[in-house]
């Protein structure tokens, strides 16, 4: 592996552990060359993933980049990073099980919806903020009035809740319409 500091081509690993769930290998790297420490994750992948985004280039899928744009979404919210890491695993291997290496952003992009929808509303409704392109508050208001009624609609008459299991419950501080009216 070669050092991202000063380009030398031969690092020693230092230390290798198993993370996500096995799914991958961390390891600690030294380079006898500068002196520098640095890690590289290794993980297993059983079919080269691209993306066709909308406007119909490809690129490669980027694990990372899905990563990212759920971290913003999920900034500041009280999940666990262990929950975010296991939604994106799942994630990857939905979209390996497709059997197919070539998958539109769209499906990446419901998936994630999906999962956010069941983990944060809060980080949900950001997210679709982005990935639907939401340009004024109204775009804001008609997405929140679809859950809101979506919401309604999970309660049956004698009032438990009929959503999917591992849906967060509705409560004061993830309800949206509460957030929405603090924004404005």
């Amino acid at each position: 592996m070669r050092c991202p500091f000063c380009g030398f081509e031969q690092t020693q690993v230092r230390d290798s552990r198993p993370t996500e769930d096995n799914a991958a290998i961390r390891r600690r790297r030294f380079c006898s060359s500068c002196q520098a420490r640095f890690t590289t994750v290794e993980r297993t992948q059983l079919v080269p993933l691209t993306v066709r985004k909308r406007n119909g280039e490809t690129e490669p899928f980027e694990r990372d980049k899905l990563e990212r744009s759920m971290s913003l979404s999920l900034r500041k919210r009280p999940i666990e990073k262990e929950q975010l890491e296991r939604i994106i695993n799942s994630i990857v291997r939905q979209l390996e099980s497709l059997g197919e290496s070539e998958i539109s952003s769209v499906a990446i992009g419901e998936m994630a919806m999906e999962a956010l929808s069941n983990l944060d509303l809060v980080a949900y409704i950001r997210f679709a903020s982005i990935y639907k392109d939401f340009s004024n508050p109204a775009d804001f208001q008609e997405f929140v009035g679809k859950l809101k009624s979506q919401t309604a609609t999970d309660l049956s008459e004698d009032g438990k809740s009929t959503r999917k299991p591992g849906a967060r419950k509705k409560d004061k501080d993830s309800d949206p319409s509460s957030s929405q009216e603090k924004l404005l």
